[in-house]
């Protein structure tokens, strides 16, 4: 039974859609909107009630409301010159990025003769910056080209970018094989009066930047650096073909309409073509068909052809696999698992991550055995006699027993209309004050500042420190952009040092082809958003977040609407930008979301919970039109769906992962090496259910084993810490502890402020308390995959919250 604990907080007010548009009008009042923050007698900033703060109220309405943005966007600003995108100065004009990577390739070259040329001890301290900030400079430039030239509607603009970051790209690659870079590195480690004045932080870049030179072959013979550059070449021009070529072996079935009773008929009709319909193998249309279509033997049709490759995409896949062994093997590596693992991530080493994955299909196990048992019955009530489960009947089954928790068409409805985008940003604002202190300030753009007039800039705001970071929010749909939701770092945070400042500023004033600064703090940051407490300069990390969610109504009739799914999305999408905005690092290196790999997807997933608990929600769910506050049930029953199979959906996830790391280890290098018998045998030992049939070839659709190589299973080992955190730190949820300030501190102060700046072992042992894991190794990753709740855990986590 769902409680009562859905109550919106008692001092929350609302402001009702009419006030709202009576204020729409007022010019004036929303000139007044940006202001700076109200300060008590003694100068400090006073903190208000969430809705006595006119930022608040902006920020629902400046994406609910195209007047009200359009409105707030057009005041002028000084200066209504072009300031270039993002407020870099070079960026003016598709030219500006082949301008801004040729002077950015000069300050690199500049670094790169300064460490070279080190020789004294005081020239050895500085190397871990001078490299970092050589990082910097190239990363500025890869970073913004790479989401300009996917995300820029202007075709000019995007090859403009394209042609920079591949200018820039060279060069790096370059540099990453540059032995006399690596062994001045090796240098400074080496000399304890240098590393005696190193921070942990510094420590670690080092590390890292070590581990670089050595997975780029830079200690390798020339004769075997050449081999491994061309090794790394086809690698990645056979995983892009892989990803972007691979097929089924039969593209098309053609059924008659009698064979897909059960499918919406529209759908159907559709695929209609003289009197038979033909059902692409890989379409959303064969994944409906295998949930609904009565017939078992039209099933079992789709269910091969929708399961097996083409010979052609398979033979791509292992002959990827087979290069990755040899380019491991070159560079000294038993497998390309171990190779992939050495460096930022949390295992370590491919036995680690088989002893994490060992133990959640344990911890798995009896629940997903559980969930078939219902399967099972369920098929029982159509064939009584039977005794198993078909591979095409897990889909079919599974939908009938989860039918009854669906939401009804209206009620679908319904539940959109409490989750305006505008309502949603204003609630993820609140949140975040209430856990980190900092909150989202609607910020007008300068002119060329954004890519689109429909981007929203939003300064991220702390109590105690002020501006904290930039973000660009481009979430409506536009048939020019991508529709993946992502999260991009334009620019990471890193500390400015004088020395810095004085250098970028005699540069600029011999370099013609440097921007006109009027100072050099603006110099040293491109013309971006920089921040400075004391003697300690920052730059500001600026992030871009992009969805694809409806446009609203132009008229302002109506708000875009999102359903619970996009609802997600967004959160997870912004564990990520919280993490880049409280990991304000020292170093760009380590900055954000450049921690271990295994550990990146944590905060964004912990998030997910965050957006179905009733406490967080009563923030700020309220119906567009009325105000009414949200029935917590719908989600409750929304959350339940989804969770109805998890163990069979987890035990999949556990058989790919385990696939990603068999193709990744020293078999791939043997001879007779077979990626079908390896996939099929993987799900004979740990599938609760029927496995594949023995001709289908799965393992050529699977195009993450493209770009994750050997660390798939980061999707679990995330969603496993995820729940934990929420648990040991959150409390589930349970009597508002997803509002607590003292939690949100301990999460922040833990993990979330030292990106990858810190050993996560440490970070993970401290936020849940547990001595367990500060060393990290094989037990802790065995220790990880045990936490696995209980079914009774997971049937309560929506029932029991008050």
């Amino acid at each position: 039974m769902i409680k009562a604990a859905a109550r919106p907080i008692q001092w929350q007010r609302w402001i009702c859609s009419s006030c709202l548009s009576q204020r729409a009008g007022a010019a004036r009042q929303v000139r007044r909107l940006w202001t700076s923050p109200r300060l008590n007698d003694a100068g400090e900033p006073v903190r208000l009630p969430h809705l006595l703060r006119d930022d608040d109220f902006l920020l629902r309405s400046v994406f609910d409301y195209p007047k009200i943005w359009h409105e707030f966007t057009k005041f002028p600003v000084a200066p209504t010159v072009h300031v270039g995108l993002f407020r870099n100065a070079y960026l003016k004009s598709p030219r500006g990025f082949l301008t801004y990577a040729r002077v950015s390739l000069k300050k690199a070259r500049a670094i790169v003769e300064k460490v070279l040329a080190a020789s004294s001890v005081a020239e050895y301290r500085t190397i871990v910056r001078d490299l970092d900030r050589l990082s910097d400079i190239l990363c500025r430039v890869l970073d913004m080209s790479d989401f300009v030239r996917v995300t820029h509607p202007d075709r000019a603009t995007q090859r403009a970018a394209g042609e920079a970051y591949d200018l820039v790209y060279q060069y790096m690659n370059e540099l990453n094989t540059m032995t006399g870079l690596n062994d001045q590195l090796a240098v400074a480690m080496a000399d304890p009066q240098v590393t005696a004045t190193w921070s942990e932080e510094e420590k670690t870049v080092a590390a890292l930047l070590k581990l670089d030179f050595i997975k780029s072959a830079v200690n390798m013979p020339q004769k075997d650096r050449d081999r491994f550059v061309e090794l790394s070449s086809q690698i990645s021009t056979l995983g892009s073909a892989f990803t972007q070529e691979m097929s089924p072996e039969l593209p098309t079935l053609v059924l008659r309409s009698s064979d897909l009773q059960g499918m919406d008929p529209l759908t159907a009709r559709e695929m209609t073509r003289d009197g038979m319909i033909h059902l692409p193998t890989l379409s959303w249309q064969a994944s409906m068909a295998l949930r609904t279509v009565h017939d078992p033997d039209a099933r079992r049709l789709i269910y091969y052809a929708s399961r097996t490759a083409s010979r052609r995409s398979v033979e791509m896949l292992e002959h990827l696999m087979q290069l990755r062994a040899e380019l491991a093997h070159l560079s000294g590596f038993e497998s390309y698992g171990h190779l992939a693992l050495r460096d930022r991530m949390m295992a370590r080493s491919p036995e680690a991550v088989n002893q994490f994955l060992q133990a959640l299909v344990e911890s798995n196990r009896p629940k997903a055995e559980m969930e078939m048992a219902e399967l099972l019955a369920e098929k029982q009530k159509a064939y009584s006699r039977a005794t198993s489960l078909d591979p095409w009947d897990k889909d079919y089954y599974s939908n009938i027993i989860r039918r009854p928790l669906e939401l009804s068409g209206r009620q679908g409805n319904l539940l959109s209309n409490y989750f305006s985008l505008g309502v949603v940003m204003q609630g993820l604002s609140r949140l975040f004050e209430e856990l980190y202190g900092i909150r989202l300030v609607p910020k007008q753009p300068l002119v060329g500042e954004t890519w689109h007039r429909d981007v929203r800039r939003l300064d991220v705001i702390s109590d105690t420190d002020g501006h904290v970071a930039v973000l660009y929010c481009d979430l409506f749909y536009r048939p020019d952009k991508s529709p993946n939701p992502a999260h991009f770092t334009l620019r990471c945070s890193r500390e400015i040092s004088e020395a810095e400042l004085a250098e970028v500023w005699e540069q600029s004033q011999e370099d013609p082809d440097m921007a006109i600064f009027a100072a050099p703090k603006y110099a040293a940051n491109d013309g971006m958003a920089f921040s400075q407490h004391g003697g300690s300069m920052k730059q500001l990390p600026t992030i871009a977040l992009v969805c694809d969610f409806p446009q609203p109504g132009a008229e302002g009739d109506r708000p875009a609407l999102l359903s619970f799914f996009q609802l997600e999305t967004l959160f997870h999408e912004m564990g990520h930008a919280i993490h880049s905005i409280l990991a304000r690092t020292s170093f760009q290196t380590v900055s954000g979301t450049r921690c271990a790999t295994d550990l990146a997807e944590l905060p964004s997933t912990l998030m997910e919970y965050f957006a179905a608990d009733p406490y967080v929600l009563g923030l700020f769910a309220r119906h567009h039109k009325t105000n009414d506050p949200l029935p917590y049930q719908m989600v409750a029953q929304k959350v339940r769906q989804a969770r109805r199979f998890e163990a069979s959906d987890m035990e999949d996830q556990i058989i790919m992962a385990m696939l990603d790391q068999a193709l990744h280890s020293s078999e791939a290098s043997k001879p007779g090496f077979d990626s079908t018998e390896i996939f099929h045998g993987l799900q004979r030992t740990y599938s609760s259910g029927p496995a594949d049939p023995p001709s289908t070839r799965w393992q050529g659709f699977f195009s993450h084993l493209s770009g994750y190589g050997s660390t798939y299973y980061s999707y679990l080992f995330d969603r496993v810490l995820a729940r934990r955190v929420w648990d040991v730190v959150f409390r589930s949820g349970k009597a508002g502890a997803a509002l607590n300030r003292e939690n949100g501190e301990r999460l922040k102060e833990s993990l979330l402020k030292w990106g990858g700046g810190r050993d996560p072992w440490k970070c993970l042992s401290e936020v849940l308390q547990d001595e367990r894991l500060a060393d990290g190794g094989e037990e802790a990753m065995a220790w990880v995959g045990s936490w696995q709740p209980t079914a009774k855990q997971r049937d309560s986590d929506v029932d029991d919250k008050r």
